[in-house]
């Protein structure tokens, strides 16, 4: 299938666009190639510049990166020093600065000069209770206005921020944060999801026997006008705090590299790791990819669809440092209605919407006309990530949400808090295609051997380093983990583990995790791709391919989530066949194909092959809970107990 234009723009007056003028000097043409090419051969050159143009608040000195050679061991900004916090509240109006929804109907705005307050109270609050640089502070929270100010009470004066989706059980909660030691803990009296009122204050004593160096748990009320609660712990209450403490009002600016906070890996293979991101690594690497790439200014309003266990929540809240407005969303984004999010973001007048594949998808597979029941003049950009976004549903965008408008397929990860490939405001978008290489990013695709090769297919890497990189994994003794993770496969170079192909457009394809590729016949298959052809199958909701060993050989097993009352039979395998070698190849074609009642995914909404691959290959399944249905890998362990 061929990849088809789908946008481009007449406007010259984009970010990007004032970036290249600035450094016109610099590059050989003005061609994002060019561009792109300096970004990684200058990097001193050009996070300095970044640093100015995005106007970060600090202490610049030199040198900006120091080991440049070792991927590991490099250093930027060694010398300088700022304050996330005062790079993130830059303004005092009465403007909006927090816009939060709830599913249930209710909503809640915050200007600058509220949240500035309220910031200072919560942070005086830490200081008052002996909370120092270094300590954590954890939530285990929903999509809240006050988990936003909780974070960014934490970094203003230094101390680490961690936090878990409401969601997550007391195992999941425990497994993350026994290791990393808080000394804070905030929780909510309650959180909604699809209509339902979930209870969240019983984990506490559980959680709590197992955080030895806890000082404090403050409880947050979901209604903020209204203490809905018992509790059988002593606690705090973040209304009273809010009433009684004095504000903290100066701003200490940290080292470049004091760590910011701590996000955690999936899980599904063990117990998740502690990946510790810096405070001027994530804020330098997010505005270049928010002003450059997104091209978001000032009174721009962000919506971005994600829990506080996701590290697009980290993305959005970094936001408030271009003077935009986020809006926040907490609950099912299909209650009360499946366009319940559409609805928001046109009496909102959103002018970037980011969101997760899988939620686009569900609108191509329904085929709703978005673009004829909503006025979204407004919205500039969509953003989505999470998994691929297959052309078909490029083509929807277009079609039936709105015409003029970039739609930027971007991929990055929790290990590095942003993206190594994105969008680009100056560059046409063509399905199926990821637009461009992040500037600063050296992104490759390498062959088993470690070659670069075009317009194939193969490993995702990062050949030198970028602020952004995690600081350290967290009691990982002399970078064994972190080497572990990233370089084992291809020493000082970064294997992201994403299956991926540069295009004759220069734009990415990822076909889907490298580890979770298929091998029929000797030829190596994206599971990306399989799933794009079968989810357009009329009656298939969803599905999931992992590979099964044979005794002497490997089948590539099809499992299908049809919609309710369909039941797979002969004629719907032959289908979906001679549409799968019809569209791919005969070697795509699955050994076998069998009808499950659910396709497992993570709390993020990401699917889980490696998981349902290791159950199908009778290997241990360590850890199920980050999954928001791990009940429904029964029917799963059943299936592999009838086939081995």
């Amino acid at each position: 299938m061929t990849n088809s234009f789908l946008w481009s723009t007449d406007d010259h007056n984009t970010n990007l666009n004032q970036f290249k003028k600035k450094i016109l000097h610099k590059i050989k043409d003005s061609s994002y190639t060019s561009l792109h090419n300096w970004s990684v051969n200058k990097k001193s050159e050009f996070w300095s510049d970044i640093w100015d143009f995005t106007s970060i608040k600090g202490n610049k000195k030199k040198p900006i990166i120091e080991n440049e050679k070792s991927f590991i061991n490099s250093v930027f900004f060694k010398n300088s020093k700022l304050n996330f916090t005062e790079n993130a509240i830059r303004r005092k109006d009465e403007n909006d600065a927090i816009v939060f929804y709830s599913e249930q109907g209710f909503k809640r705005r915050i200007s600058w000069k509220k949240l500035g307050q309220n910031v200072n109270k919560i942070a005086q609050h830490f200081i008052d209770i002996d909370i120092h640089k270094g300590d954590r502070i954890v939530g285990v929270l929903p999509n809240i206005p006050e988990t936003v100010i909780s974070f960014l009470a934490a970094a203003k004066i230094g101390a680490i921020w961690s936090s878990c989706s409401a969601d997550f059980g007391p195992k999941a909660i425990i497994d993350r944060f026994k290791q990393i030691e808080p000394k804070v803990l905030i929780i909510s009296d309650y959180y909604y999801y699809n209509n339902k009122k979930i209870e969240t204050l019983s984990k506490v004593n559980e959680i709590k026997k197992e955080l030895s160096n806890l000082k404090e748990i403050i409880i947050i009320p979901y209604n903020e006008n209204k203490k809905d609660y018992q509790a059988d712990f002593q606690y705090q209450d973040w209304n009273e705090i809010l009433n009684k403490s004095n504000e903290h009002k100066n701003y200490e600016r940290f080292e470049f590299n004091t760590p910011l906070y701590i996000l955690f890996s999936s899980g599904t293979t063990g117990i998740p790791k502690c990946i510790v991101h810096g405070a001027g690594g994530s804020l330098i690497q997010h505005k270049k990819e928010h002003q450059l790439h997104c091209n978001i200014n000032k009174n721009d309003k962000i919506f971005y669809f994600t829990t506080c266990g996701w590290m697009m929540w980290n993305w959005l809240v970094s936001c408030l440092s271009s003077n935009a407005s986020i809006y926040l969303y907490d609950g099912s984004p299909f209650y009360p209605n499946r366009e319940h999010l559409f609805r928001i973001i046109e009496s909102e007048k959103i002018t970037f919407f980011g969101t997760g594949a899988k939620f686009l998808d569900y609108f191509k597979q329904n085929k709703v006309n978005i673009r004829k029941k909503y006025k979204l003049d407004h919205l500039k950009s969509i953003a989505s990530t999470g998994s691929p976004l297959v052309q078909e549903t490029f083509e929807y965008v277009y079609k039936f949400i709105k015409k003029n408008i970039h739609l930027a397929s971007i991929s990055g990860g929790t290990d590095i808090v942003s993206c190594f490939v994105l969008g680009n405001p100056n560059e046409p978008v063509y399905s199926g295609e990821i637009q461009c290489k992040g500037l600063g990013m050296d992104i490759d695709i390498f062959d088993e051997q470690g070659k670069s090769i075009t317009n194939k297919k193969g490993e995702l890497v990062c050949k030198s380093p970028f602020p952004s990189k995690p600081l350290f994994f967290w009691n990982d003794k002399n970078n064994q983990k972190f080497n572990e993770a990233y370089f084992i496969k291809y020493p000082n170079q970064w294997h992201h583990g994403d299956y991926a192909k540069i295009t004759v457009n220069d734009g990415l394809i990822i076909y889907g995790r490298s580890d979770a590729t298929l091998n029929s016949g000797g030829v190596r298959i994206g599971t990306a791709e399989l799933y794009r052809v079968v989810e357009n199958i009329e009656n298939v909701v969803e599905c999931i391919a992992v590979e099964h060993q044979l005794v002497n050989d490997t089948q590539v097993i099809l499992f299908l989530k049809l919609i309710p009352n369909k039941l797979i039979n002969d004629e719907f395998v032959l289908k979906i066949r001679n549409q799968i070698k019809y569209l791919l190849s005969p070697k795509h074609i699955p050994s076998k194909m069998i009808q499950v009642q659910d396709i497992p995914k993570t709390k993020n909404g990401k699917i889980v092959e490696l998981t349902v691959k290791k159950i199908m290959n009778n290997e241990a399944v360590l850890n199920l809970n980050s999954l928001v249905n791990p009940e429904c890998l029964l029917e799963y362990k059943k299936i592999a107990a009838e086939l081995n």
